[in-house]
């Protein structure tokens, strides 16, 4: 069957769908709507699972906490159930409020024996190839020189790989960096690095919930191929004021939230700074100062008009410096590298009714990376710097149609204004004979915009088999071309019995902008580009197909998925090309191509209790093609991994004494490494030289990765709140990983080459101080 027989067969399913929906309920039925929050601090909760007891009836909360839920007037009883809180059960009175407000209260006790009352909703969802971490367990996974990270945390996961040594890239199901989107309350990230990848921006004390997505894609997201990254801050405690914070090794945060107005508008500030160029400074030498430091601040306010209306305001900046200062006399030389983000969202949660919920937001978002040097030498004044940046500035609306106790319906669109600067340089000079001061466009700015409408619809079909379907429909506008591209999604699960279940899924994404990326060491010297007239999107479609199996009143979830992903249009840089170049980047500077992956992907997890954590495995094959490239020949992606484990334990001993373990084991990354030397001589010059014949592109396997990390945590009650002492080993074995392989060329004719490797971090102990108030 061709693709386009397939979209065909898709569409006319999904009409058929939506005509068996029913103009009129056969049975009598009431709707229930409201918000899940924390009963202490008001804080709205994510995926709480509401449901009827007994049965398969029921939802989640959405990302605001909301839930409608339409069920038969006869119902005694609703549940609410949350990891992390205690299940809450009412009584469906007749003159319960048409709004309610659920307060679940947190876990205050450990139990030696956990029972499960509620429905395991891994089991029940239709989604798949998602899974969501929670701030704390995040926090619990051994740390790399004491600092908690997000994007690290993922990495742990099956299907999602990191980069080399010291990256927080993600490459999911075989895709780039590029192909994730990563959301910070609804508003896209570009760059989530600092310290040259070591961490991600994301400061753990400022986030909610982390949610990660590989497959069946929701038609309410688009624009990326491989994942989507949703991260929602904390909206702040409407009722008293508190705050967190951490000293470690290389950096110190610090969290603040409380009332402004109390139970009507609350605040959260989050600030995180590095301090090696504070303390290094006074050691160097006067005339040689070296440093480099990253800080970010997370912002946020919150406040509530009434029952039906609720204002979010939220911040982001983040900034990484590298610099070198010299002195001689009155002359100077100062060189900087530094990249940074900003973000910001103004969001308005309306309800029209108990079926019909509304979000608008307006964001903006801007990444911007530059190097540079300004010298002085003899009264001559000389500045350079090269800089690349895109901004966005959006608005977008969500809503969600509880139709009947059978269907949900979601929809709703967004329109963005893209600024590309992929590549400027600003050159001045001022000396007593000249004036010179030039800016000059490497590459062409571009601006474009981006917009798409969705629908999907939450089809309960029977008691076992469900479905989401819908289309997600993009238009983009960009040096006078049109591109569109509609995608039918579809997922479906059906349940075997409240134990296991079956699911599957389809989708079509298109991609419009692209990151041009040297692969390497992790500088953020990645360009981002858009779409053009010469420039084609990039297109995938994923196949997935999988099972869930979550044994009743045990803790426990398994899972197995395996899944196909074909992409086109993706792009890479010629052989010799790199980000400074002399012209434009679309003139023989790229080479168009296309991808394929496949794999199977098995987790095992453990989220109550004593003991958590989980064990994952992925076995994958990931591939590319280009004309330009390898003579048109396939090769392995660079991070393409035959086998990819990983285990996370978290054991809590007492209330005062709890560890964790991480160890994580990967196939070596695909490489290129000379495969015969020899010695020639230039015909022209009559010189002799050495010439290496490469073969196939990414033809030679670095070393397998393997590594294990240990975390040991002391907390201790206090007058004023919380204090813990963290102390952690990061590569407790000492394992030489590869960082990079070089070729180690003897000029001795009786000994041979050698290829030697390169490896970054040895066994590293380190500890932090956390406290809370």
């Amino acid at each position: 069957m061709t693709k386009g027989n397939l979209l065909s067969a898709l569409w006319l399913i999904s009409f058929v769908l939506l005509l068996s929906v029913p103009l009129h309920s056969q049975t009598r039925s009431r709707t229930l709507s409201g918000y899940v929050e924390d009963e202490r601090s008001s804080e709205r909760l994510v995926g709480v699972n509401v449901f009827i007891p007994g049965t398969t009836t029921g939802t989640v909360t959405n990302s605001y906490g909301f839930f409608s839920l339409t069920l038969p007037t006869d119902t005694g009883e609703l549940a609410f159930s949350y990891v992390g809180y205690e299940t809450k059960v009412i009584q469906l009175k007749k003159d319960l409020p048409e709004l309610l407000t659920i307060g679940l209260e947190p876990t205050s006790t450990e139990l030696d024996e956990v029972t499960v009352t509620a429905e395991t909703p891994v089991v029940e969802q239709t989604q798949m190839s998602q899974i969501t971490l929670s701030p704390k367990e995040i926090k619990q996974i051994p740390a790399f020189l004491g600092e908690v990270d997000v994007l690290r945390s993922l990495q742990y996961l099956p299907g999602v790989q990191s980069g080399n040594e010291g990256t927080t890239g993600l490459y999911v199901r075989g895709g780039s960096p590029d192909q994730n989107l990563i959301l910070l309350d609804g508003v896209p990230v570009y760059n989530a690095n600092h310290l040259f990848g070591f961490f991600s921006v994301f400061n753990a004390d400022a986030i909610k919930s982390v949610t990660l997505t590989k497959g069946g894609f929701p038609s309410r997201y688009g624009g990326r191929l491989s994942s989507v990254i949703d991260i929602t801050m904390k909206e702040g405690d409407m009722k008293e004021f508190h705050g967190e914070g951490a000293i470690g090794l290389i950096a110190s945060r610090l969290t603040l939230e409380g009332p402004i107005w109390k139970d009507k508008t609350s605040f959260m500030i989050s600030g995180r700074r590095t301090y090696l160029d504070v303390l290094t400074y006074p050691l160097m030498p006067a005339e040689t100062k070296v440093g480099y430091w990253f800080g970010d601040l997370n912002a946020k306010v919150n406040h509530v008009f009434s029952d039906k209306d609720r204002l979010y305001l939220s911040f982001y900046g983040g900034r990484d410096r590298f610099y070198m200062k010299e002195r001689y006399l009155n002359d100077k030389f100062d060189s900087r590298l530094q990249w940074g983000n900003r973000t910001g969202a103004l969001r308005w949660n309306h309800l029209f009714s108990p079926k019909l919920f509304m979000n608008i937001t307006g964001t903006y978002t801007g990444y911007r990376f530059e190097v540079g040097y300004d010298e002085t030498y003899d009264n001559d004044e000389i500045g350079f710097r090269y800089f690349s940046d895109i901004r966005d500035w959006a608005v977008k609306t969500d809503l969600e149609y509880n139709l009947n106790g059978e269907h949900t319906l979601r929809f709703g669109g967004s329109a963005i204004f893209h600024q590309f600067k992929p590549g400027v340089v600003q050159y001045n000079e001022q000396s007593s004979s000249e004036n010179i001061d030039s800016l000059i466009n490497l590459s062409l700015p571009i601006n474009a915009v981006e917009s798409y409408l969705y629908v999907e619809d939450d089809y309960e079909i029977s008691s076992k088999l469900r479905v989401n379907y819908g289309f997600h429909y993009s238009q983009y506008f960009v040096d006078d071309e049109f591109y569109h591209s509609f995608q039918p999604r579809i997922s479906a699960r059906y349940l075997f019995s409240n134990e296991w279940s079956v699911k599957g899924s389809m989708v079509w994404m298109q991609q419009y902008i692209h990151l041009l990326s040297n692969q390497g060491i992790g500088l953020p010297t990645d360009l981002w580009v858009s779409s053009t007239k010469r420039v084609s999107p990039q297109v995938s479609d994923q196949v997935a197909l999988g099972g869930v199996f979550a044994p009743t009143g045990l803790p426990w979830e398994f899972s197995l998925e395996g899944y196909y992903k074909n992409m086109s249009g993706l792009i890479e840089y010629k052989e010799g090309a790199s980000f400074f170049n002399t012209t434009d980047w679309q003139d023989n500077v790229v080479t168009g191509g296309r991808g394929w992956s496949y794999g199977a992907e098995v987790l095992i997890r453990k989220k109550e209790g004593k003991t958590t954590g989980w064990i994952g495995y992925t076995l994958s094959w990931s591939w590319r093609q280009f004309d330009e490239l390898n003579q048109g020949k396939p090769y392995p992606y660079t991070f393409d991994r035959r086998h990819d484990v990983s285990v996370v334990i978290n054991h809590k001993f007492s209330e005062r004494f709890d560890i964790g373990l991480a160890w994580v084991y990967g196939t070596g990354n695909a490489t290129n490494l000379p495969q015969a030397v020899y010695r020639a001589r230039n015909f022209l010059d009559g010189y002799n030289f050495t010439a290496e014949y490469y073969g196939d592109r990414n033809s030679f396997r670095m070393d397998a990765y393997h590594r294990l990390d240990l975390g040991f945590n002391f907390h201790k009650k206090t007058d004023w709140g919380m204090s813990t002492w963290s102390f952690s080993v990061y590569n407790a074995y000492n394992r030489n990983n590869p960082f990079f392989l070089y070729i180690d060329q003897s000029y001795d004719q009786n000994k041979p080459n050698q290829v030697r490797q390169v490896s970054l971090f040895p066994l590293i102990p380190a500890f932090s101080w956390s406290f809370q108030f």
